[in-house]
Parts: C-alpha cells; sequence; structure tokens
C-alpha cells in the first residue's frame, strides 16, 4: 500500500488579509476584498496550494453577532470565491474571548491565535506537511504558527514603520510583505521583493 504524500497548504487570515479590515465584521454587504487577494489567491490555488481559512471572531464573544451570522458570511464568501475558480479547503475559526460576554464562549481555547490549535486541527484534517505551509496574515498574532513548525511565516503590512524583508517577531522570523503581489512573488521564488 502507497503512502499518501502530505499536502501544502497556504493558512489565511480572513480580516485585513482576504477582505478588508472592518471592525466585527459578519454582513455580506459590507465584505470587500482586499486590492489582490483575488488574482492571489486564485494563482495560489493554481499552483496547487490548499487555502484554509484561520480566523478569530471575537464578536460572537462579545455579543456583537452571533455564531450564525458569521458562518452566514463564511459560506458565502466560500460559494464566491469558489464561483469565481478559488475553492478553499477549510475554514477553521475561533469565537472565543476569556472576558466576553457571552458565557458559552468566554473561555481560555486553545483555539484563538496566537494560539495554535486551529493551525493543528487544520494539518491533523487535510494531512498537511507543514515545512510545506505557508501563513498569511496581516497581524503577527496570525503567524504564530511560524514559531513551533516548519510553516513559513508572510506578513500582509503596508505600515511604512516596518521594513520590508526578514523581520524578526518573537523569536519567529517572517517576511514582511506590502502587497499581494509580494507575497506570490515570495512563495513562488522564495525571496523578498
Amino acid at each position: 500500500m502507497q503512502k499518501q504524500e502530505k499536502q501544502r497548504a497556504v493558512f489565511l487570515d480572513r480580516d485585513g488579509t482576504i477582505n478588508v479590515e472592518k471592525d466585527y465584521l459578519y454582513q455580506i454587504s459590507d465584505f470587500e476584498y482586499m486590492d489582490g487577494a483575488l488574482e492571489g489567491l486564485k494563482e495560489l490555488s493554481d499552483m496547487g496550494y490548499l487555502l484554509v481559512v484561520i480566523t478569530n471572531q471575537s464578536g460572537i464573544a462579545r455579543g456583537y453577532y452571533k455564531e450564525q451570522d458569521y458562518l452566514n458570511l463564511e459560506k458565502w464568501m466560500c460559494e464566491d470565491l469558489r464561483s469565481k475558480g478559488i475553492p478553499i479547503a477549510r475554514c477553521y475559526f475561533c469565537p472565543h474571548l476569556p472576558d466576553g460576554m457571552i458565557p458559552e464562549y468566554s473561555i481560555v481555547c486553545e483555539c484563538r491565535k496566537p494560539k495554535t490549535g486551529m493551525y493543528w486541527k487544520a494539518a491533523k484534517e487535510l494531512g498537511l506537511d507543514m515545512d510545506k505551509c505557508f501563513a498569511v496574515g496581516d497581524k503577527p498574532r496570525d503567524l504564530s504558527i511560524c514559531k513551533e513548525s516548519g510553516v513559513t511565516g508572510l506578513l500582509l503590512s503596508d505600515n511604512s514603520k516596518e521594513a520590508r524583508g526578514r523581520t524578526i517577531y518573537e523569536d519567529s522570523e517572517y517576511i514582511i510583505c506590502r502587497n499581494w503581489n509580494e507575497i506570490i512573488h515570495y512563495i513562488k521564488s522564495g525571496s523578498a521583493i
């Protein structure tokens, strides 16, 4: 019996990476893709990467919206992306916040980033080779998995105070990219622009 080859993936934060960051987004009418995200996601998919969304959704624990509201938006986003030839392999979300307003979600968990529970769950469920994976996010906490695995972190930041290229954050090296073009360039070539 032949051993199945492990998959490679790109872990994607949602807010500020796939879509424009808006406080506690849960309505489809407020959803807007980041510049270059659609083209970048399509290229990653065409390159054979599984696309895996990993997102904190503390608005649920805060009582700003219900879990079903998040799930409705997730379903819409995945269907919209699929219609554009961009399949999302899986979405993982953390609804928790230790000091939230909704008791059942106000817990200390292992899934809320910067903890890495969602990443390892995805790795197990999807059969991922973490050494061949990337994590893309707009905040350093989105790249926390890089500290304990072979995942390469790419920080999407157009903040002029941050230098481009290699940067150290809490003992974890990641690459700062100003836009989706730089993300794709790095994943293809292994070097910053």
